[in-house]
């Protein structure tokens, strides 16, 4: 979908550097990175964003691999009835290449109706430049072999695109980090809550939207860095009174948003997340929720110098996924810490082997816990071409340990 948009300028917003004297309002459950994070994303999970990837290709780092995954937590047992993206939702992730806060490029997905539990749905998707091409999804069933990957690379733009179930990459072990936040607003931290070392998202599935496209498609005036968010949009729709019949379609509304992982679900208060979800990078860096997030830290007992790293991120230019497609990547970050030498991972951008937990404690607690949730990687092994991700938990025989680990 080709778009101009007129850009407004954004001021970095004072409030980082407001007082922080702030006592935390509890925020509630932790959930994941962005899964089932507020109540009305939970309420429709076709178009709650659970994760966004960026980084690059390691076979090709002449593309950048981007995705984005919804409507988590789908045991295998139900792949074939949930196994579907939702028509009613536009997928978009925004690019942003100028160095402020408004998104300069748009990549849209929208996917056909499905007609049948064995046949593919049909995803169009729009491309910077007002270049589209359609591909088809991959069916998931419940053999005892996953299904392979359909990719489809459309030959006029050289972009390759996949649709369809994986294994959740996510890996995080959210009872012992609630536990620890618990044991921190009672006053008494606790790190060896953090020891259970289980991973919440073992076992389950997920919806995966991944594309493999050329830099040279993405990149702006800001150089080799690219900023990435991705967004889900419902399209208001009106029933006609008597048989039911919808009225045309109008406008799309913007649902979620996902951008650097914990944002939502660790440091906006639970009466606001929603709300979050609903505003846009340029709310961010006008400081809409600058207050919120250095309060929250504060409350987790994060120091004025670690709070100025994180509150950056989210605050200063806005809620993007920032990548520097100048750093050479060779790895999916399976295993690698941050600060190894080469390491090429989040914050920048992010990969699917990157632990992007281990690195937001690390920074939370002013750099102590180094060891993070002892959830060290996927319970499942990705893959070595794109779309890279593992494939589905298919169901298995009885006897047989069903891989979770909650």
């Amino acid at each position: 979908m080709l778009r101009t948009k007129t850009k407004r300028r954004v001021t970095v917003a004072a409030a980082v550097l407001v007082a922080i004297g702030l006592l935390l309002a509890p925020t509630g459950r932790i959930n994941a990175a962005d899964h089932a994070e507020a109540t009305l994303v939970a309420s429709f999970p076709g178009g709650d964003i659970a994760d966004v990837y960026a980084f690059m290709d390691p076979n090709d780092n002449t593309k950048v691999v981007l995705a984005m995954d919804v409507e988590g937590f789908i045991v295998p047992s139900e792949m074939v009835n949930l196994g579907f993206f939702s028509p009613e939702v536009k997928f978009e992730l925004q690019i942003e290449n100028t160095g402020d806060a408004i998104p300069d490029e748009f990549i849209d997905v929208m996917f056909s109706p499905q007609t049948s539990r064995s046949v593919p749905q049909t995803a169009t998707i729009s491309l910077p430049g007002g270049k589209s091409f359609t591909a088809p999804t991959t069916v998931p069933n419940l053999s005892a072999t996953a299904p392979q990957f359909t990719v489809t690379t459309d030959p006029a733009t050289g972009v390759s695109f996949f649709a369809g179930m994986t294994d959740d990459p996510f890996f995080f072990d959210i009872v012992g980090f609630n536990r620890f936040v618990a044991s921190i607003q009672a006053g008494n931290p606790d790190p060896t809550k953090l020891q259970r070392g289980r991973d919440s998202f073992a076992g389950y599935n997920i919806h995966m939207i991944a594309l493999d496209v050329p830099v040279a498609m993405l990149k702006g005036s800001a150089g080799s860095v690219i900023g990435i968010n991705g967004v889900t949009f419902l399209q208001k729709k009106q029933i006609l009174p008597g048989d039911g019949t919808r009225a045309t379609a109008s406008k799309f509304v913007q649902f979620d948003r996902m951008a650097t992982p914990a944002i939502n679900t660790v440091l906006i208060p639970y009466a606001r997340k929603n709300e979050y979800n609903a505003s846009t990078p340029a709310d961010d860096a006008a400081g809409k929720f600058a207050t919120d997030i250095i309060a929250s830290l504060t409350g987790l007992g994060t120091n004025m110098t670690n709070i100025n790293t994180l509150a950056g991120v989210a605050v200063q230019h806005g809620d993007y996924l920032r990548l520097d497609t100048s750093v050479k990547n060779t790895s999916l970050g399976v295993g690698e810490r941050l600060g190894a030498s080469g390491f090429a991972g989040f914050p920048n951008g992010r990969r699917p082997g990157d632990d992007v937990i281990d690195t937001i404690i690390f920074f939370v607690s002013n750099q102590a816990l180094t060891t993070g949730d002892n959830v060290n990687e996927n319970d499942a092994t990705f893959g070595t071409a794109f779309p890279f991700f593992a494939p589905p938990h298919q169901p298995l025989d009885s006897g047989v340990d069903d891989g979770t680990r909650n």
